[in-house]
């Protein structure tokens, strides 16, 4: 039984509920900062300095940890200029690089990497529903960046590591994330299905995300993992069904895709494609998801 995981990105959305599962199940967490303020101590929960732009990592992060989970990288949400695309890739990247080539050099007894991946990897598809079999690679910026991910997390294999690849969906939670974005404008009464309205949405609740981490974890499961509820919904459904729940009904058309073309530039893919991904692996192993249907999810976070 795991006692003791170190986790990357551990203040983010998912770290942070991840932590509390973890200590739930009483897993004792290290975790990496790149702040020295945000460094705490106390029995279950300890922080270590690191400056992956600088190559420099605390040692003592790695003591009697057997696992690491890689929750780090830049928000995909900025705009995204020439220089913070490099940003968001080097964030992900260059942070695997370090902690690889740190435990190539010290004793330490890791046998589990478990990184998070993206679906976005998948090709914008209506109707084909992808399975972690898939092979299939979309021809946009996000799915270099999981591709460069996810082989940066292979070279663990060669050290003899087990590896984990979490390919996330979109995640709802309350304060952070996709959820507030799409509830703002529908409060504000302009709410409105995006583009054709019928790109899916494969999405997560955050007690599922950080669930599926922790099960993997604590069953030592490798390879990829599609990390989305059961129940994908086309755009158009997720919107109404979130005006039903503040009553707010949608009266404007649909925001046409040159428009947040325009706006959004390269970025408008995170709104107007989508994939229709499965969650029958990890189903299939065993674990039971607490918010299967969208309805069920909205619910409880709004």
């Amino acid at each position: 039984m795991i006692k003791k995981v170190l986790i990357t990105g551990a203040t983010g959305l998912i770290g942070s509920e991840l932590i509390k599962q973890c200590h739930g199940e009483g897993i004792a967490v290290n975790y990496l900062t790149t702040s020295k303020e945000k460094i705490e101590t106390s029995e279950n929960y300890k922080g270590f300095y690191w400056n992956p732009k600088k190559g420099e990592i605390d040692l003592n992060a790695f003591k009697d940890v057997t696992a690491i989970v890689n929750l780090v990288g830049a928000s995909i949400s900025k705009h995204w200029t020439k220089k913070y695309k490099k940003v968001i890739l080097n964030s992900r990247v260059k942070t695997i690089n370090l902690l690889y080539e740190t435990l190539q050099n010290i004793d330490h007894n890791i046998v589990h990497f478990i990184t998070a991946s993206g679906v976005s990897i998948y090709p914008n598809s209506k109707t084909k529903l992808y399975t972690e079999e898939d092979t299939e690679v979309d021809d946009t910026f996000l799915a270099e960046v999981v591709v460069a991910w996810e082989a940066a997390a292979a070279k663990f294999k060669n050290s003899g590591m087990e590896v984990s690849k979490v390919r996330t969906g979109v995640v709802l939670a309350k304060e952070e994330g996709a959820l507030p974005k799409l509830v703002k404008p529908i409060k504000l009464g302009v709410g409105a299905p995006l583009g054709s309205g019928e790109q899916w949405q494969s999405w997560i609740h955050i007690q599922d995300i950080a669930g599926i981490y922790l099960f993997l974890l604590k069953n030592q499961l490798e390879g990829k993992y599609n990390a989305v509820a059961p129940n994908p919904v086309q755009n158009k459904k997720m919107t109404k069904m979130i005006a039903a729940k503040f009553d707010n009904p949608l009266w404007m058309p649909n925001i046409p895709a040159f428009a947040l073309k325009l706006l959004l530039g390269e970025m408008s893919v995170l709104v107007l494609e989508g994939q229709l991904v499965s969650s029958q692996k990890i189903e299939q192993l065993g674990y039971q998801f607490k918010f299967y249907n969208l309805e069920n999810a909205l619910q409880d976070l709004l």
